[in-house]
């Protein structure tokens, strides 16, 4: 009898995820797999959120997130542009790679679990790794949807329910972990191993054709001017600009949106600490804003889902040029409304931005570098939102400080995609160009 209800859940999560063909097609397992990623990962930042901020005085918690930003982030911006390209070499082996990176996790959510409580040096390093097996898992993740399309579902579409999936996940796994924390700081950790161990069978798992690069190359996000030299012809390189400018001026637009996620995270973590919304203890402020962020970005990726592809240049221009509106009057009229509202926005622009991007490279980008070009602006993403974070570290905690800081790099985006992708959408969308 107890388990009736279990089994009647399962079997609701497997059609949903199963639905318009993903099942026979493998992006249902994929978006297992992705569910699975998120809720590891969400374990194991409540362990380290336990550890490097919640336990210490604001001051000192503010040095150790420092700390873990210098010895994580930064050397990440190091190795995200290896990542892609490595990943590139060894396209018949996407399903290990996904595996590799999960089992990675479960080896270091264990090696952590002795740390944690003490908040030790070592505990860095672990993190630092965590977090490289969390990207590597991204880029490859983002090459492999494609793949796995079914024929009635468009890519924007299919990474929405991916990401969908994920932040369902995420929102399941938070209070778990939080209950798992109650028993002791290492226990989420341990939960975390378990996660990422079921996700290295559900990689192997993946259809084979995830394996398979067939008229593959690499994406370039320089000039294609460089030709290829042989004793034939020379033969121009496939690179993101042999499709026109929607695709470049769509990155820097997300790029921006993806610097505010990392600024938000960071700063009105320590903002609120100090500085709680009005009538609210700093942790339920915390908690407020977490959940306008993490409910926008589903609004967002919900609402990416419903709408057609159509007009991405306008949509990524139209979410940019509200977040900077939105941030402008946050700054202007700092308050606890505005701080909860300025949240909710960003995580709706980034969800439609994104997938708005993924759009782009679908339309824009020649097959055979497409797979590739999805991991190469992830990877350029992910960098923007360590120089978000990095500034939210060093501002002081200013709430009308931080916001027209925040509104001058989003005016810089704009001012940098905007005219161009309003430009490239009265032209209409280029033809790909095959090398």
């Amino acid at each position: 009898m107890l388990r009736a209800p279990f089994r009647g859940a399962a079997r609701g999560v497997r059609r949903a995820t199963h639905a318009h063909g993903a099942g026979e097609s493998g992006l249902g397992k994929l978006i297992e797999l992705h569910a699975v990623n998120s809720a590891g990962d969400v374990l194991i930042t409540i362990a380290l959120a336990s550890t490097v901020f919640f336990s210490v005085p604001t001051d000192q918690a503010r040095g150790r997130v420092a700390l873990y930003l210098a010895v994580t982030m930064a050397p990440f911006t190091l190795l995200a542009p290896v990542i892609g390209p490595l990943l590139d070499r060894v396209p018949h082996g996407r399903r290990a790679a996904m595996a590799c990176a999960m089992l990675t996790r479960a080896v270091l959510a264990l090696t952590m679990s002795g740390a944690v409580a003490s908040g030790g040096l070592e505990l860095y390093p672990a993190a630092l790794g965590v977090l490289v097996a969390s990207k590597a898992y991204g880029v490859v993740r983002s090459a492999v949807v494609p793949r796995l399309l079914p024929p009635r579902i468009a890519l924007v579409k299919a990474n929405s329910r991916v990401t969908l999936g994920g932040l369902l996940a995420t929102g399941l796994a938070a209070p778990v972990g939080a209950a798992l924390h109650q028993v002791g700081p290492e226990w989420p950790l341990y939960g975390a191993c378990l996660v990422f161990c079921s996700g290295t069978y559900l990689s192997l798992s993946l259809p084979h054709k995830v394996d398979s690069a067939k008229g593959e190359a690499r994406a370039r996000l320089t000039s294609p001017e460089h030709r290829t030299r042989g004793r034939g012809r020379g033969r121009q390189r496939p690179g993101l600009r042999t499709v026109g400018a929607s695709v470049l001026h769509g990155l820097q637009a997300n790029g921006a949106l993806r610097m505010l996620s990392g600024f938000l995270t960071f700063f009105l973590a320590f903002l609120l600490r100090v500085r709680p919304l009005d009538g609210l203890g700093p942790a339920f402020s915390l908690g407020v804003v977490a959940v306008a962020a993490g409910g926008g970005n589903a609004l967002g990726t919900a609402m990416g889902a419903l709408l057609r592809a159509r007009g991405p240049e306008k949509m990524i221009a139209l979410v940019l040029t509200v977040t900077l509106g939105t941030t402008i009057v946050t700054a202007v009229l700092y308050n606890a409304f505005f701080v909860v509202l300025v949240a909710a926005v960003a995580g709706i622009s980034q969800a439609l931005g994104k997938q708005s991007l993924d759009s782009l490279i679908q339309r824009d980008v020649p097959e055979e570098v497409r797979t590739s070009a999805f991991a190469r602006s992830e990877t350029a993403l992910q960098m923007c939102w360590v120089v978000g974070g990095a500034i939210g570290i060093l501002l002081p905690l200013n709430g009308v400080v931080g916001m027209s800081v925040a509104a001058a790099f989003l005016a810089l985006g704009a001012l940098t995609a905007v005219r161009g992708l309003l430009a490239a959408a009265r032209r209409g969308s280029p033809h790909p160009r095959v090398a």
